[in-house]
């Protein structure tokens, strides 16, 4: 019997692990695909509190899982299936085993939207991507697309001028909605062209990608361009499937927490990414990772 179980180790996670650490409390963390969560596809951070010029992301959690092991946070690898209240405690139904808590938090993160239109998926990994920096290195001198007009869109879009010969941006409206300091950088960048009130309707090519099929919103106006690769940044979705209807979610599967990170059921908080929340950086994530764990052991506290 643990204390507290905290199912996903990306940054929410892994500081919601520190401060349960510091708070002596048994705990296990479950990570099914390896520490860090979806920031460990990004080779640096830019806008985490106390590192001038950038951090590496891999140093960065690095760190971070340190802290934890040092406090004796038990991790293992193992995915949780199914979460299941017992009668004082919490049961964690995983695919390695069977766990019993007394609070769970869950920061199981997200992952990124599909556009789901013709020729995504058969062309995934043949010049359909959704990670810039894992995969801009493979079209040095060649045009794509980056579809999205949030932050990681931009900069993404912006990245990719390392590597490609022409960025195109594609967005569905008439302004981004990236920060303005992202907007700034990515109007003045000579390698990106955006085009405004567009939208992709398919992805054309047999093996490869080879073009983009584009709809002007204003003129109606169909063309085929082409290109070598398409980026994909248009949102994310919850890993929170496997929660079923334990606790209450939005309609796009984004767990519904108050400012003290519980959930619908007492003794279930979330963190990070998939909560229902305005901002998904990591900085948020270890807040909202901190803030969890702060409670949980209140509530352990008040229940004992």
């Amino acid at each position: 019997m643990y204390d507290l179980i905290i199912i996903g180790g990306g940054p929410a996670g892994l500081t919601a692990g520190l401060y349960a650490g510091r708070s002596r409390l048994k705990t296990l963390l479950l990570e099914k695909t390896g520490l860090g969560g979806q920031i460990i596809l990004s080779p640096t951070i830019e806008n985490y509190p106390g590192f001038a010029g950038g951090v590496a992301t891999a140093d960065l959690i690095l760190a971070m899982h340190k802290q934890v092991e040092e406090l004796e946070v038990e991790i293992k690898a193992d995915e949780a299936l199914r979460i299941d209240p017992q009668p004082g405690c919490f049961k964690v139904a995983a695919q390695e085993a069977e766990y019993q808590a007394k609070a769970i938090i869950i920061s199981t993160g997200a992952c990124p939207k599909k556009l789901d239109i013709p020729g995504e998926g058969r062309l995934i990994a043949r010049g359909v991507s959704y990670c810039g920096t894992c995969d801009g290195p493979l079209f040095k001198n060649k045009d794509i697309f980056v579809v999205g007009g949030g932050d990681k869109a931009v900069e993404e879009a912006i990245f990719l001028t390392r590597f490609a010969r022409k960025v195109t941006l594609i967005h569905r409206r008439d302004q981004l909605r990236a920060s303005k300091i992202l907007q700034e950088r990515v109007l003045e960048n000579k390698k990106i062209e955006i085009l405004w009130n567009t939208i992709p309707l398919e992805v054309l090519g047999e093996k490869t990608v080879a073009a983009l099929r584009i709809k002007n919103l204003k003129s109606n106006t169909i063309s085929d361009v082409a290109c070598s690769g398409i980026f994909i940044f248009v949102g994310i979705h919850p890993h929170t499937a496997f929660l079923g209807n334990l606790v209450k979610l939005d309609e796009t599967g984004f767990i519904l927490t108050n400012e003290d990170m519980e959930a619908s059921i007492s003794g279930i908080f979330a963190a990070g990414d998939c909560r229902k929340k305005t901002l998904t950086q990591v900085v948020t994530a270890c807040a909202d990772g901190a803030i969890a764990a702060f409670n949980a052991n209140r509530y352990l506290e008040t229940r004992d």
